[in-house]
């Protein structure tokens, strides 16, 4: 690790108690499959030679969007999830800062939603719901998305019931 990282954007390795400081789980951008209609329209001109590049200009704006972050007034661009032992967050900008969140205590289940662009990009779109069974956070475009819904739900099983126990007590 360089000397000048920050600890608090790097993946925790160690057991670290939610009370005492939060570390993050996991952080994933989202995939192309984000943004369906030019997933849709790149998908299909990929099955032909000719028009596959046609398909990597359609892509490359939205695939490029967190480097288009870097510039004044852009950094809304750059959108990722990120999972840490205390909650489950919707971030925006290069130094992600949270807009959307919801605690891992509140996490009942997290539903995989497919479209017609999921087997293609390896990607689909997470809902999780709450105890109530209502849709509280919605991740579109999550690439290996069967992979962090399971993190998801280890974490919230791990990590959920710590948190309620520190809210009572």
């Amino acid at each position: 690790m360089p000397t000048l990282a920050d600890p608090h954007d790097q993946a925790a390795t160690e057991v670290s108690s939610p009370q005492l400081r939060e570390a993050i789980i996991r952080d994933v951008w989202p995939s192309v499959a984000a943004h369906p209609g030019p997933a849709g329209l790149a998908r299909g001109c990929y099955r032909t030679i000719i028009l596959a590049p046609v398909g990597w200009l359609v892509l490359a704006p939205i695939y490029f969007m967190k480097l288009l972050a870097v510039l004044p007034g852009l950094s809304g661009l750059a959108t990722r999830y990120r999972l840490t032992n205390r909650r489950l967050m919707l971030c925006k900008g290069l130094r992600p800062v949270p807009y959307k969140e919801v605690p891992l205590d509140r996490i009942k289940d997290v539903k995989l939603v497919t479209d017609a662009n999921s087997a293609f990009f390896v990607a689909g779109t997470l809902d999780v719901i709450d105890a109530d069974g209502k849709t509280v956070l919605s991740l579109p475009g999550v690439p290996e998305a069967e992979s962090v819904r399971h993190a998801i739900l280890q974490a919230a099983a791990a990590w959920g019931p710590v948190l309620k126990a520190g809210k009572a007590g």
